[in-house]
């Protein structure tokens, strides 16, 4: 769980914050060519030299719940499965068939020991390894030693399913997310228990992913979803190399003005959000309910999905609970579909229209900044 002496003291910074109207901030604004949200050759080297270099959180531990959990998916145009095997142990592969291309199973979880290629009956075990051909007396000699499903780097750790897109490279997390493994860590995703997941059609990743890292808009987007109890334009922003905490307060944190700091019980009050670099939000998760959005670029540079997991501490059991989590449900997929991303759609729409040829980051918009200069600094490194 979150340390109690951490959460206080960004609550205290939150709170000084509500009390003076302002914010953490940037040095100065920032202007983004508006061309970094068209560009197909631009898009086409973040999903090459971003998406497909560094680990990925694919999927969360508790999708693959125990032995012969499976989950099949597409990331960025790759056919993906995800294992975990007899032995516990989560593994990787390119969901296809080596005999003639098929892909093994449609995306969607389950349990599964074996793996039968729809097409012409290879099978394969949970493990990667070709274990039958179909009518081998006529097919003729081959080496099923080499004809296992081809693996992709792989990691399981901090309750994710760490994912290189990159067949033979080499995941290394720790240099990855440094300090910030300790942030995730305390939040104890393995533990969590999946309540709902859903797939969201979104504008180009980047206009989708960008409206994660502020809380200008909120008051004026989200006036009947997120409004009533968050604040507008407050964040408390830490960033640890590309990743951030963002502490988003709730209306009701002045209601600790008058308590002494001693008896703070800070969770009520803040809405956290942890981004993993490029395209994860993890939001809520200082209470029972929690949400995990990962934000998938494609199929082109105007479109993206995210994938939106409801999360509880624990399962709801009594009809209050399960009441509680289909409101909280309700309310993030509202606030996402209907009002973040139909707005995000419009601003897809218009961005070749040649009204704007920068946007303009503010200075209150300090994460949203931090992750452009990111996203600009590994594209440098590239070349």
């Amino acid at each position: 769980m979150i340390d109690h002496a951490q959460a206080v003291a960004l609550a205290q910074r939150a709170l000084a914050h509500l009390e003076a109207g302002t914010t953490d901030q940037a040095e100065d604004v920032l202007r983004v060519p508006v061309t970094e949200y068209l560009d197909p050759d631009r898009w086409r080297r973040e999903i090459d030299v971003v998406f497909k270099r560094v680990p990925l959180a694919l999927a969360l531990s508790v999708e693959l719940p125990g032995a012969g959990s499976y989950k099949a998916l597409d990331a960025l145009g790759t056919p993906v499965l995800l294992t975990r095997g007899q032995d516990g142990v989560v593994r990787a592969f390119l969901n296809v068939c080596r005999h003639r291309g098929a892909q093994l199973c449609p995306a969607g979880t389950g349990t599964r020991h074996r793996f039968r290629c729809p097409y012409h009956a290879w099978v394969y075990d949970d493990q990667g390894g070709l274990v039958a051909v179909h009518k081998p007396g006529t097919f003729g000699d081959v080496d099923t030693a080499e004809l296992g499903l081809r693996p992709l780097p792989v990691v399981e750790s901090l309750g994710f399913v760490w994912v290189c897109l990159t067949p033979g490279a080499t995941i290394d997390l720790d240099a990855w997310l440094g300090e910030y493994a300790r942030e995730l860590e305390r939040l104890e995703l393995d533990k969590w228990h999946v309540y709902e997941q859903r797939e969201l059609p979104g504008p180009g990743w980047k206009v989708a992913f960008d409206g994660y890292l502020e809380s200008y808009h909120i008051q004026a987007l989200h006036r009947t979803t997120f409004a009533p109890t968050s604040t507008s334009n407050l964040m408390v922003v830490d960033s640890f190399g590309p990743h951030q905490r963002i502490l988003y307060p709730v209306k009701s944190l002045r209601t600790l003005r008058d308590v002494p700091v001693e008896d703070w019980d800070p969770a009520p009050h803040c809405g956290t959000v942890y981004t993993v670099f490029p395209n994860v939000s993890i939001a809520g998760t200082w209470e029972g309910h929690g949400v995990v959005s990962q934000i998938m670029p494609g199929p082109g540079v105007d479109r993206s999905s995210t994938v939106q997991t409801i999360l509880t501490r624990v399962p709801p059991v009594t009809e209050e609970d399960r009441r509680y989590t289909a409101e909280f449900s309700e309310l993030v997929e509202r606030g996402v579909a209907d009002e973040d991303y139909r707005t995000g759609f419009d601003v897809q729409a218009a961005l070749s229209s040649g009204a704007n040829t920068h946007f303009v980051f503010g200075r209150n918009e300090l994460a949203l900044q931090h992750h452009h200069r990111w996203l600009d600094r590994l594209l440098a490194g590239s070349n």
